[in-house]
């Protein structure tokens, strides 16, 4: 029988399980964690397990994260995502010196040091601007779908500027640039700049070392991710799934006590 490690992060908004064997992966969820984070944690692991053809016996060590990583009454430690997603951008680019991680609710800039510890890091957890969220209310209010906002963003000669921190006020600018008139792609590009400006002054206080790797659901916004690159100058790696890079970085942890 094939022996595993497990990782889940448990987010505000979904959770995600990691099923590693030798440091390879072997598979993962994706689920909302909804009302009930402890039934999504549940889920999640069943669901990678079932994609693995494993049983829950095979796994040898689980190590939870995020928000609700207290809520995971099988897992065997409980680990900050400060510290999981800091294992997880590593795994996929081992050179990496900062971290950027948007996630649902929140958003997160980790620094590494030569040796991948890290060294400092910002976290805004108190507000939704500059976050997944942000950017659903937003398209909302736009009446497109979040994934097309990128693509809506590339046909705009200028970025409207969408000034407001708090999303409900941000969603009334954005209903009023779209009553003056001003043209949806010019709106979607502010939008995107916007996310990206809030970023950034997370990036200055934490202090900018190249190579930089982006995790989290929002890094799959190509829109993002270029904004950011323009206003840091610099590249910005993403990992084939930047999503699950905490739970990763949890069954790597996971992997390394199990090992012992």
């Amino acid at each position: 029988m094939q022996m595993l490690v497990a990782g889940i992060d448990i987010g505000s908004l979904s959770t995600e399980a990691v099923l590693l064997s030798n440091r390879k992966l072997v598979s993962y969820s994706i689920l909302a964690t909804g009302a009930d984070s402890r039934g999504a944690a549940h889920r999640a692991l069943d669901e990678a397990l079932g994609l693995a053809g494993a049983s829950p016996a095979a796994v040898r060590f689980t190590v939870s994260t995020g928000y609700g990583r207290t809520n995971v009454p099988f897992a065997d430690l409980q680990v900050t995502e400060i510290t999981c997603h800091a294992y997880g951008a590593l795994y996929s680019f081992l050179d990496t010196r900062t971290i950027i991680d948007i996630g649902g609710q929140d958003s997160k800039v980790i620094r590494l040091d030569e040796a991948g510890s890290v060294v400092d890091f910002a976290m805004n957890d108190k507000c939704a601007a500059g976050t997944g969220r942000f950017l659903e209310v937003m398209a909302r209010a736009l009446e497109v779908d979040v994934d097309e906002l990128a693509e809506l963003a590339v046909g705009a000669s200028r970025a409207a500027p969408v000034s407001n921190v708090c999303t409900v006020f941000a969603e009334s600018e954005i209903v009023s640039l779209i009553g003056q008139g001003v043209p949806r792609p010019e709106i979607a590009l502010g939008i995107l700049e916007s996310v990206a400006e809030r970023v950034v002054s997370m990036v200055k206080r934490v202090g900018l070392v190249p190579k930089v790797t982006m995790t989290g659901g929002v890094a799959k916004n190509k829109g993002v991710v270029k904004a950011l690159e323009r206003r840091l100058g610099t590249e910005i790696r993403v990992p084939e799934e930047p999503q699950i890079a905490g739970a990763l970085g949890a069954a790597l942890i996971a992997e390394s006590k199990a090992s012992r």
